[in-house]
C-alpha cells in the first residue's frame, strides 16, 4: 500500500510539472521564431475576428506571461504583452487559439456552454469538497466523505468538458491561420507544436483530477467495508 501511494503521489506531482515544462519549452522556442507574415499577435487576433464577423469582440493587452484568455462576458480576447506585441509563431498560435474560443462563443458551441454552466458548481466542488472529505475521514463518517466525493466529481466533470473545448479551439485556430494565409505551409508544424503543448496542461489537469477522484472512491469503499 505504501509503495502504491508513493507511485500515486509521484504521478500527481510529476504529470503537471511535465506538462508545464513542455508548454514552457515550446513557447520559449517558438516565441523566438518570427512568423512569415510578421503580424503581431494582436493583428492576428483582429484579422481572424473581423473575417468571422466578430467586430464586437475587442483585443486587449494583459499583464503576465501566458495569461492569454477569452472573456465571454465582456467579449474580449486578452493577450499577454509578449503575445500582443510579438511577431513570433508562438504569438500567432496563441492569439489564434483564444480567438477560437470567441468563434465557439459566436456559434454557440455546446461544450463551451456546458463548461460555462459548470463554473459555479466546479468552484464550489473544488473548494468545499475537501472540507467534507477531511471531516468525514477524521470522524469516520462515510456519508460525509461520499458527499465530498460528489462535490469533487462536479469539478472533475468540468476538467473533462474543458478538453474538447480546448482541442476544438486549437483546431479552429489552425484552420483560420492556414485559410487566411497568416502562416506558410511549412509553419503549420510549428504552430501545431505550440498548440499541442498548451493542450497538455489541460490533459494533465484532467488526469490528476480523475486519479484523485478514483483514490477517494477507493477510500470511501474501504470505509464502507469497515462499517
Amino acid at each position: 500500500m505504501g509503495f502504491s501511494f508513493l507511485i500515486y503521489f509521484a504521478l500527481i506531482i510529476l504529470i503537471p510539472i511535465w506538462a508545464q515544462l513542455k508548454v514552457k519549452g515550446a513557447y520559449k522556442k517558438y516565441s523566438q521564431v518570427p512568423s512569415s507574415s510578421h503580424m503581431r499577435g494582436a493583428e492576428v487576433a483582429r484579422r481572424i475576428l473581423d473575417t468571422n464577423g466578430l467586430y464586437d469582440v475587442t483585443v486587449e493587452e494583459t499583464r503576465g506571461q501566458l495569461t492569454d484568455h477569452y472573456d465571454p462576458r465582456s467579449k474580449t480576447v486578452r493577450l499577454s504583452s509578449e503575445n500582443y506585441h510579438g511577431h513570433s509563431v508562438a504569438a500567432a498560435a496563441i492569439a489564434a487559439h483564444e480567438v477560437g474560443h470567441a468563434i465557439q462563443d459566436q456559434v454557440d458551441y455546446a461544450p463551451l456552454r456546458i463548461r460555462h454552466s459548470l463554473v459555479p458548481v466546479a468552484n464550489i466542488g473544488s473548494n468545499f469538497s475537501w472540507i467534507l472529505i477531511i471531516i468525514g475521514m477524521l470522524a469516520s463518517l462515510s456519508n460525509l466523505v461520499l458527499l465530498g466525493i460528489i462535490f469533487m466529481a462536479a469539478a472533475v466533470v468540468f476538467q473533462l468538458v474543458t478538453l474538447p473545448v480546448e482541442f476544438n479551439a486549437s483546431n479552429r485556430a489552425m484552420d483560420q491561420v492556414v485559410s487566411l494565409g497568416i502562416i506558410r505551409n511549412d509553419e503549420e508544424k510549428e504552430i501545431r507544436k505550440v498548440l499541442d503543448a498548451a493542450a497538455l496542461t489541460y490533459v494533465a489537469a484532467a488526469a490528476v483530477a480523475v486519479l484523485e477522484l478514483l483514490r477517494l472512491i477507493l477510500i470511501y469503499t474501504g470505509m464502507q467495508r469497515s462499517e
